[in-house]
């Protein structure tokens, strides 16, 4: 291994709606990924990675923040109309860069507020370009959802941009790798937040026709996901070329487990759609189960002492993110107390080592609640998807024999079921205080 850098570049890539079965490094076959398979291949694959929320909006914020969704003050998916507001002031993965001499610049989609002093630019990032809301045509860049008339959402810093025509995801690509090439002599941070393969299912012909052999649902997600790996193709090589790509933290993961919600222009119906996959876990997006919240992930760092090809046998969520970043580039795990996660650096350093993590992490979202400790995790009210009714009112599971969550094993195990309830009320007692210390949105 070569000299460590003082001060890595850090990048993260993240997906949208990607299941935990959507990519071939986590058992999705019939799809084409190369560029993120060689990113699995140089680092470290994480098939126990939970998102902290089963929706966008408050894994972004937990993402950036270091902290659980109601700590960050975002805990459901806001809106997209111009003049919403967003994600609460407060120190995120960018601002705390920053401060640490690093150009910041994000490239994709923010869904953290879309009134203008609620945008990247007011949270750390020295650069920004993308769309505020949840989706966006893919091509024209308008946001169609709800009551409300349609909204175009194309924005270059805090200007409003028309790139008619051009799809997005590749343009990101673009756009990202412009960053480094701008920025190779200074350490960087890059943020590329995908949409892809979030709706509407827009892909070029290109890549719908190379997927021409699956079904149409599963042939779109397919294209979507191929064309986000192009874009990331894109970026990994720009790094490469600038000679940077050892000294460089990427880390890629999703939002959140994949849709299963009505979607817009699948054959111009509004129709159930599945053509994600959450590879065997029970649940989508929306849930608690598995299939909601656990989320394919990589890190890799080849300088850092990432090993390549290795696989972390702990459990890792993304308000963990931050404060491994920070302990990457201070050399030390941050001693701060305002954030909810853990730096992972040093388990990422010895990944078929046992983990040493012992903590119980939870989940909250419209009125479902779920923690884990080890292999044990207890749910409540738990549905299968972003709509009532509860499937499950109460059970734990053992995921290390039951990844599917089918057996309640809460009589086989007390004194651990019983823990988890005291663990979980505590949590919840806390959620209570965070809301009462919420400054109010204006």
């Amino acid at each position: 291994m070569s000299a460590q850098k003082a001060s890595p570049n850090v990048v993260i890539l993240y997906s949208d709606d990607l299941g935990w079965g959507d990519l071939p490094s986590f058992g999705a076959d019939e799809l084409e990924t190369p560029f993120l398979d060689s990113l699995c291949h140089a680092g470290v694959r994480l098939p126990q990675w939970y998102s902290n929320s089963p929706v966008c909006s408050p894994s972004r914020a937990s993402l950036l923040t270091g902290r659980y969704p109601a700590h960050a003050g975002v805990e459901s998916i806001l809106g997209g109309e111009r003049g919403t507001p967003g994600l609460p002031p407060q120190e995120t993965l960018a601002s705390r860069l920053r401060e640490r001499g690093y150009r910041t610049g994000i490239f994709g989609k923010w869904h953290l507020g879309a009134a203008a002093d609620h945008s990247p630019l007011t949270f750390g990032f020295d650069e920004s370009f993308g769309f505020r809301a949840g989706c966006v045509d893919y091509y024209s860049h308008i946001y169609y959802w709800g009551d409300h008339n349609p909204v175009h959402d194309l924005w270059d810093g805090d200007e409003e941009v028309w790139d008619n025509g051009e799809y997005l995801t590749l343009t990101l690509g673009d756009r990202a790798a412009d960053f480094v090439v701008r920025n190779a002599d200074h350490p960087f941070f890059l943020y590329v937040p995908f949409n892809a393969p979030h709706y509407p299912l827009h892909a070029p012909e290109r890549y719908v026709e190379r997927f021409a052999h699956l079904p149409e649902d599963r042939r779109m997600i397919a294209a979507m996901i191929a064309a986000m790996d192009d874009a990331i193709g894109v970026i990994l090589n720009a790094l490469e070329a600038q000679g940077v790509r050892d000294d460089t933290l990427i880390f890629f993961s999703s939002d959140n487990g994949p849709s299963a919600e009505s979607r817009n222009w699948l054959n111009g119906e509004e129709v159930s759609y599945a053509g994600g996959s959450a590879g065997g876990l029970r649940g989508t997006k929306g849930s608690l189960f598995e299939g909601g919240i656990r989320v394919p992930a990589i890190i890799s760092w080849p300088n850092g002492g990432l090993a390549a090809g290795q696989e972390y046998r702990g459990v890792g969520a993304m308000m963990d993110v931050l404060p491994t970043v920070v302990h990457a580039v201070d050399g030390n795990a941050p001693a701060v107390s305002d954030i909810d996660g853990c730096s992972l650096l040093d388990e990422l350093r010895q990944p078929e080592a046992d983990s040493s993590q012992e903590r119980t992490l939870f989940w909250s979202h419209d009125g479902q609640w779920a923690a884990r400790n080890g292999d044990l995790k207890l749910v409540v009210n738990a549905q299968e998807g972003m709509t009532p009714p509860h499937a499950v009112d109460e059970a734990v599971f053992d995921l290390s024999a039951d990844i599917a969550e089918q057996r309640d094993v809460s009589g086989d195990h007390p004194e651990a079921t019983r823990e988890l309830k005291q663990q979980l009320d505590a949590f919840q007692a806390q959620t209570r205080e965070w809301h009462i210390a919420r400054p109010a949105r204006v």
